[in-house]
């Protein structure tokens, strides 16, 4: 499979200004100059690499044009994949692209695998795995401070400092196992002293890292933020007011909204799955009903919670009902239509305890500033800097370096109970195991196969 030829087209489809076909492998080179034709005559073979050059793709049979190309030349190993790579920019379209590729299929490419171009820079040597993943990081980032941790990791900053520690294990292991494996050469032992400072250091290492896990899957994944409220209290209009643009639509009839709607919302970088659900009330017929239990269901998994109240209705029997979904839930209360009235103390003393409190004006566009700047606070650690520091962003690296920590906590722990150094080398290799499946150092191969699956085509 390595030694193949792949091609994919790396561009969305559709219309487009440009499309590009891009092959990678040994007979990259070969086969785009089967197909493509300079204006002057030039061989492939002698144009400059890393810059692109005029000319056109043919149907070899019959040397009929297909498409008006710009064609660059990569070779091996300073390249995406460390292998020979042409790419081929082409004009964007449903057809164009397909038909270049089609063609380059024919004349020896494989169809790439999800994601196989990066598998083979991997591979290869170009990227490490945490490398690698933030590949798709960076073509799925919603936000500037989600695409600053998603590049900070391409850079290779979160593997530099796993490989820091990833040394110190090895250091002690090896040391360990020598003075085991060759008692013959009278190897002094290291001191358990020794052990557990260089344990302590990588263990208070993983910890900072660990600490950034959580602020960090938010940048990456978002925040899955439902608001819910009676009807008619201004959910929707807070949907659109937030989004900038009429996304709900808003009438002054109770129970308008009757499905989900889903957006996504920049705030100040951390990106919002925002969810407008339908009024909680008794229903008036099966469809509104059927919407209530879906806002139900959503606010039973929800991150976080905008419960919109109307100051001028005051809580009644239906706010109240919804009251009790929120007990240990993450929340945030949005008093709508100040304009009207300002809450009075008994209105206060009747919402959810431990939530804070936003006064807002849809109508009038008040408070809305405040209300981001709460959800910031609610749901990012302000101490973690994603434009500068190393941040933890991905599940797979979280739980692994959780199970790095267990295993030096294991061994720690042995020192204090004087347990012999080869049981304490069973948990130090875990441990260093453990950090090698961030970088792919020491992962199974079947779960490299199912990283890259999730990868697009073309990438």
């Amino acid at each position: 499979m390595l030694g193949d030829t792949i091609a994919a087209i790396s561009t969305p489809p559709g219309r487009a200004g440009i499309g590009i076909i891009r092959i990678s492998g040994k007979d990259a080179v070969k086969i785009a100059a089967l197909l493509f034709r300079s204006p002057r005559g030039q061989a492939l073979s002698s144009f400059r690499p890393r810059y692109l050059h005029y000319g056109f793709i043919v149907d070899p049979e019959g040397e009929k044009r297909v498409d008006e190309v710009l064609l660059s030349y990569m070779p091996a190993p300073r390249s995406y994949t460390a292998e020979d790579v042409v790419e081929i920019n082409c004009h964007g379209g449903f057809y164009a692209t397909r038909r270049v590729l089609e063609l380059v299929l024919k004349a020896g490419a494989r169809l790439a695998e999800p994601g196989e171009f990066t598998k083979r820079a991997f591979l290869n040597g170009r990227l490490d795995l945490a490398q690698a993943e933030s590949v798709m990081d960076i073509i799925d980032a919603r936000t500037d401070k989600g695409l600053s941790v998603a590049v900070r990791q391409l850079e290779g900053k979160l593997s530099g400092r796993l490989r820091g520690c990833m040394d110190r294990l090895l250091s002690l292991l090896a040391h360990i196992e020598a003075s085991i494996d060759f008692p013959e050469y009278d190897i002094p032992e290291l001191a358990p002293e020794r052990i557990g400072e260089e344990c302590r250091l990588v263990l208070r290492e993983i910890e900072d890292l660990l600490a950034t896990a959580r602020t960090g899957r938010i940048y990456r994944e978002g925040v899955e933020t439902v608001i819910v409220g009676k009807p008619n209290v201004g959910k929707s209009s807070l949907l659109n007011a937030l989004l900038r643009e009429q996304r709900a639509i808003v009438t002054e009839l109770p129970g308008t909204t009757r499905d989900v709607i889903e957006e996504y919302l920049n705030v100040k970088g951390v990106p919002l799955k925002i969810i407008d659900t339908a009024g909680i009330r008794e229903a008036k017929d099966l469809v509104e009903q059927i919407g209530i239990e879906k806002a139900k269901e959503y606010l039973q998994r929800a991150d976080l919670i905008l419960f919109v109240v109307d100051v001028g209705q005051g809580i009644t029997e239906e706010d109240e009902e919804i009251i009790s979904f929120l007990s240990g839930r993450k929340c945030i209360v949005v008093i709508n239509k100040i304009d009207i009235k300002e809450p009075d103390p008994e209105f206060l003393r009747r919402l959810p305890p431990g939530c804070p409190v936003v006064r807002i004006s849809v109508l009038e566009n008040r408070g809305l500033e405040e209300l981001e700047d709460t959800i910031l606070r609610m749901v990012v650690d302000e101490n973690i800097d994603p434009v500068s520091d190393v941040v933890v962003s991905n599940l797979r690296h979280q739980q692994a370096l959780e199970k790095a920590r267990r295993h030096l906590q294991e061994v720690l722990a042995g020192l204090e109970n004087g347990e012999d150094l080869d049981l304490l080398a069973i948990d130090l290799r875990a441990a260093w195991e453990s950090l090698g499946e961030i970088t792919g150092e020491t992962i199974d191969e079947s779960i490299v196969d199912q990283i890259f699956s999730q990868f697009c085509i073309g990438k």
